[in-house]
């Protein structure tokens, strides 16, 4: 492992070069398989870049104080992380990962949600609060599924390197383990039928209901870049580990764009859960994969 390996990983690829971009790309095909799947128009390309340019030029109000001072960090604690996070996938054989580096990655992930929550308390709004006691509700029901499988994978292989998981071969469990992980990502990711926290219906915006400007800019970069983070996990696990680096880049981003269609296929075809709904939902998945997990064991433990 060496220095230039590392800060090509970080910044070019799958790093900020590539990320941010995918991030408006992701949120393109997302907001145009919704659209023509409801048979409508949907926006053009370029749309969600300009939507971030748009925000960027809009004037911020004045933030007084320290809940002011806290507003405007949070969101650029959130897309530093979800940067972080997308840097850290294997997608090439560069050797530039570490063991445990799965154990950073999900601590990444989760960073963008615990500042949204701050952000909605931060702001010192009604409905900001409300959209983080969701946020914070929905984060501890599905995190219970998504930790148990991502740990569930690392543990039947016995590493918390992300290289040695991305180049290991697939087992039934490790399916079903993904499968678990696809089911918590329409909650992280703020989609139907879990899009609780940012129901315009029913509490306006949510945790970034007080947010305008070049901070609510970065808040939506940020839930772009979790977009290439969490199907960039699952493309990393799904897909084969290929020396060649453009047809592994090809491979990549493919697998990733079909996790965005099948995520926006599920939003088109659900409606909204009530929170009660959601977290006895993602109990039972819960308790689904402790008797999977634990009658895989028990079966290990037989055929040794």
């Amino acid at each position: 492992m060496n220095l230039s390996t590392i800060l090509s990983r970080f910044l070019v690829f799958p790093g900020l070069l590539f990320a941010v971009p995918a991030a408006w790309f992701y949120l393109w095909v997302e907001r145009k398989a919704m659209a023509r799947m409801q048979q409508r128009i949907g926006p053009p390309f370029m749309q969600p870049f300009f939507d971030f340019l748009k925000l960027m030029g809009k004037e911020v109000p004045a933030r007084p104080g320290f809940s002011g001072f806290l507003m405007r960090t949070w969101p650029i604690f959130s897309v530093a992380a979800a940067a972080g996070a997308c840097g850290l996938l294997p997608v090439i054989q560069s050797g530039a990962g570490f063991n445990g580096d799965l154990i950073l990655l999900l601590s990444l992930l989760e960073v963008p949600s615990m500042f949204l929550i701050a952000a909605g308390f931060s702001s010192r709004s009604l409905w900001g609060q409300i959209g983080s006691v969701r946020e914070a509700t929905m984060n501890v029901a599905y995190n219970i599924v998504f930790l148990m499988a991502v740990i569930g994978i690392a543990v039947s292989q016995q590493t918390f390197s992300l290289q040695a998981l991305a180049q290991s071969h697939g087992s039934m469990l490790r399916w079903v383990a993904v499968l678990a992980i696809l089911v918590c990502l329409p909650a992280k990711l703020h989609m139907n039928p879990f899009s609780l926290t940012n129901a315009e219906q029913e509490i306006y915006a949510g945790p970034t209901t007080e947010y305008v400007g070049a901070e609510l800019a970065m808040f939506e970069l940020a839930h772009g870049l979790e977009w290439v983070a969490a199907t960039g996990l699952v493309a990393v696990l799904m897909a084969p580990m290929i020396a060649n680096p453009f047809a592994a880049a090809a491979v990549f981003v493919a697998f990733s764009l079909l996790v965005v269609l099948v995520l926006t296929g599920i939003a088109a075809g659900t409606a909204r859960l009530a929170i009660d709904s959601s977290v006895r939902f993602y109990g039972q998945c819960a308790v689904i994969l402790i008797v999977i997990g634990v009658s895989s064991a028990l079966l290990m433990r037989i055929k040794l």
